[in-house]
């Protein structure tokens, strides 16, 4: 990386740190279906102007992927540069939800190389719909600059959105601004994170038996099957600041999970001499707990963060701080 290249991506990264988190594109939070229980989002063009943004983009140009090189050349999209924001949700059943990005995004084009590739095309109040040949998914483009994505039937439900924009409850529209204003990346539950267990469960039961229903070690009812609802998200500078918070049925819940984060700190701690980011970022935990709430902040140094990434990966790709 020579010098010019680094003052630039250093002021990028200082500008970025002094500013605020956009909040929500509006546009894309209106085609969230009502009774959505989870979303989650990410300011994906604040992000790559970050050092771990820019890690994550040079990790994804240097796979040589066939399939996204194919997406490339058919389309001339590329996703790491024509995306500026994602939205995710679900209403906890349906298989995937929505996806929903703001962009830079050429439906044409899009339309003509999934028809090359055996995808099934059709019109839905104007718009085309790209499906899979058993129809169980779609893709469509409103917009020139906006895309969703997800089972077909939550897709149609998106566009029909576009001219009756959502309406979802006050609590959580409240919480999706506080988050995506002050986070690069976030998400929000509103309802017990054993309920997607429980799911996930009953899928494994029709799929292998009753008997795939469980797994050793994760149906028993532990300390965090106390959690009602949580949020988190993190916010990409020098250090990548993590913030979570849960809430729980009474106060003494809320303590105890604490209490259980704070003994796994401590245990990762005490194997430093094996794993040293694991144990810097355990070193680095702040909990604390106010009524019902549990609050949880880690703040792990950019280069760590990449040394993580890095060690859990192929080790094929350098981290950004060593090129």
């Amino acid at each position: 990386m020579n010098a010019r290249t680094l003052t630039a991506a250093s002021l990028a990264t200082a500008f970025a740190a002094v500013l605020p988190a956009r909040a929500v594109d509006s546009q894309l939070l209106n085609l969230v279906m009502p009774d959505a229980v989870v979303v989650a989002g990410a300011n994906v063009a604040q992000a790559k102007t970050s050092q771990f943004g820019q890690y994550v983009l040079q990790q994804i140009q240097s796979t040589n992927d066939p399939g996204l090189q194919k997406l490339i050349a058919a389309t001339g999209f590329d996703p790491t540069q024509d995306v500026s924001e994602t939205l995710a949700a679900s209403n906890g059943t349906a298989k995937t939800g929505l996806l929903l990005a703001r962009g830079t995004f050429d439906a044409a084009k899009f339309a003509a190389a999934a028809s090359a590739d055996h995808a099934v095309l059709e019109t839905y109040g104007g718009v085309t719909i790209i499906e899979d040949p058993n129809k169980h998914g779609g893709l469509a483009f409103p917009s020139a600059t906006i895309a969703v994505a997800g089972d077909l039937a939550d897709v149609k439900a998106a566009l029909d959105r576009v001219a009756a924009p959502s309406s979802l409850p006050a609590a959580l529209v409240v919480q999706i601004n506080q988050w995506s204003g002050t986070q690069d990346a976030w998400a929000i539950s509103t309802v017990p994170l054993s309920t997607f267990h429980q799911q996930a469960a009953a899928k494994r039961a029709v799929a292998n038996g009753p008997a795939a229903a469980t797994i050793p070690g994760l149906n028993g009812q532990g300390v965090f099957q106390a959690i009602q609802s949580a949020a988190g998200g993190v916010k990409f500078g020098t250090n990548d600041v993590i913030t979570g918070q849960a809430q729980a049925d009474n106060a003494q819940d809320a303590q105890s999970m604490g209490d259980a984060l704070k003994l796994l700190a401590s245990l990762a701690q005490m194997q430093a001499s094996k794993e040293p980011a694991v144990a810097a970022v355990a070193q680095s935990l702040q909990v604390s707990t106010s009524g019902t709430t549990l609050n949880v902040t880690v703040s792990i140094a950019e280069t760590t963060l990449e040394q993580v990434i890095h060690t859990n990966g192929t080790g094929a790709h350098k981290p950004l701080h060593q090129m």
